[in-house]
């Protein structure tokens, strides 16, 4: 048991987050849109290549890393865990994120001379997983029980929750003038398979027993809630086909919707924001959820010795043993419907442009958007179960050539003070082709890397200005 333990703790450092500064507000990168639906628009449409658009994963701690457990510097592998778990806090968490872009495409209309409005439509797939450090039940696993009579080993800070879903969307962007340009997304989802444990609430305490040398008190109040697993009883399980049909919405289904602006302060001042994924998903098929709650008191089991010449055996009485000791706790198993709400995100950014290209032979502005440069600073935030996460993002934009862009970000975050991370677009005709990738600086030990992402994609581009 408390090998199993260790090993999903390690597990759950390897971990990620959604924050996408690089992508956001990169214009000449249609996917940009996702961020923020009231983005610019640099183009008057585009399609992604299938699969090939948009891939993004990103990783990160809070705590220790991989490092901190297997660092080959001669300490002994329980030192080192001993010395994680006492600097672990509470609060600390371990996320994934991946995404996947099956199809994607966008074209701008209005009229003739004006074609202000676009369309932008797609499908993508996205797995989300979150959980918080419990240092309870870690300290338990690793000390047991014994060492600690009358502590009370608290689950409140279990909490955790990873789905996988399809997400269909469609977004309208419109520039209603020089200054302001505003857009929404509505987006329908169907998920995959979903599983979630929050607001647990309770202890394990171990006192001095009255019939035993010890008692153990339960006092729990646990949930864990799942769809898609169980899809026709227990002998029926989640089986890969599932995805395709969950994929064109024959999963649980929900409603969501993102929102964004952008305001021209005046040529070289800017500031947009945008609101991700207000929405929830309803879960009613394939639903299996289990349940503890209540007060159980344990002093052990009799051990009731076995006689070999009346046909016992020590598979028996071991099973004896495990039957008495589960069925202290009524488990209650019922398929009821419930509700998970989406991760909201939030951006806002404030850019500044700078340094005019001007054409030589007539001593005039170039272009739409004629700065070479822009700096800015970006805020994102991210509704999570126990408390928001946020990002603040300084960054530096450069358009290099007629076809390279390239953007450059440092970001204080949960994770780590010094992400350095790096984007650049290129453009060959209307063919684009994009890599943004952050947390340079610990690459020259990616063990030891709190944080590190990478988002990349091709897609064919009209009229790219």
């Amino acid at each position: 048991m408390k090998n199993i333990s260790l090993l999903l703790l390690l597990i759950g450092y390897v971990c990620f987050s959604q924050n996408k500064q690089l992508l956001y507000g990169f214009t000449e990168i249609p996917q940009s849109l996702l961020s923020n639906p009231g983005g610019k628009v640099t183009n008057t449409g585009y399609f992604g290549i299938p699969f090939l658009s948009h891939f993004h994963i990103n990783g990160g701690s809070s705590g220790a890393t991989v490092y901190d457990f297997f660092a080959d510097d001669g300490v002994d592998f329980n030192i080192k865990f001993r010395r994680v778990i006492d600097q672990a806090k509470p609060g600390d968490f371990f996320t994934t994120t991946q995404q996947l872009e099956v199809v994607s495409g966008g074209f701008a209309f209005g009229s003739s001379y004006n074609k202000n409005q676009y369309l932008s439509f797609g499908v993508y797939q996205e797995l989300d997983f979150i959980t918080y450090f419990p240092k309870d039940l870690a300290i338990l696993a690793l000390e047991g029980n014994q060492s600690n009579i009358g502590r009370p080993f608290r689950v409140n800070s279990v909490s955790a929750s990873a789905e996988v879903i399809a997400v269909w969307h469609f977004g309208y962007n419109k520039k209603v003038n020089e200054k302001f340009t505003y857009g929404a997304r509505g987006k329908i989802y169907s998920s995959i398979i979903n599983a979630t444990s929050n607001k647990n609430e309770g202890a394990f305490t171990t006192v001095l027993g009255d019939n035993n040398f010890y008692k153990h008190i339960f006092n729990l109040d646990m949930a864990l809630k799942t769809s898609g697993y169980a899809t026709n009883g227990e002998d029926n399980r989640f089986e890969p086909k599932d995805v395709i049909k969950r994929t064109l919405l024959g999963g649980n289904l929900g409603l969501g919707f993102d929102i964004g602006f952008t305001y021209n302060l005046n040529k070289q001042w800017t500031f947009d924001a945008s609101l991700q994924d207000v929405g929830f998903i309803r879960h009613t098929k394939e639903v299996e959820n289990h349940e503890i709650k209540g007060e159980v008191i344990f002093e052990g089991v009799d051990p009731i010795f076995f006689d070999s010449n009346d046909g016992d055996s020590a598979d028996d009485f071991f099973s004896n043993i495990e039957e008495e000791f589960e069925d202290l706790f009524d488990t209650n198993e019922n398929s009821e419907a419930y509700t998970t709400w989406r991760p909201v995100k939030f951006n806002a950014s404030l850019n500044y442009a700078f340094g005019e290209k001007r054409l030589k032979d007539c001593n005039c502005l170039a272009g739409e958007s004629p700065y070479m440069n822009a700096i800015g600073a970006q805020l994102y935030v991210i509704k999570r179960p126990k408390s928001p996460q946020l990002a603040l993002t300084a960054y530096y934009y450069r358009r290099l050539f007629k076809s390279l862009r390239i953007k450059a970000t440092y970001t204080l975050d949960s994770y780590t003070f010094n992400n350095i991370g790096l984007g650049v677009s290129a453009h060959l005709g209307g063919a684009n082709f994009y890599v943004l990738a952050d947390n340079f600086l610990q690459y020259q030990n990616i063990y030891d890397a709190q944080s590190v992402s990478l988002q990349l994609g091709f897609n064919y581009i009209f009229n790219n200005k």
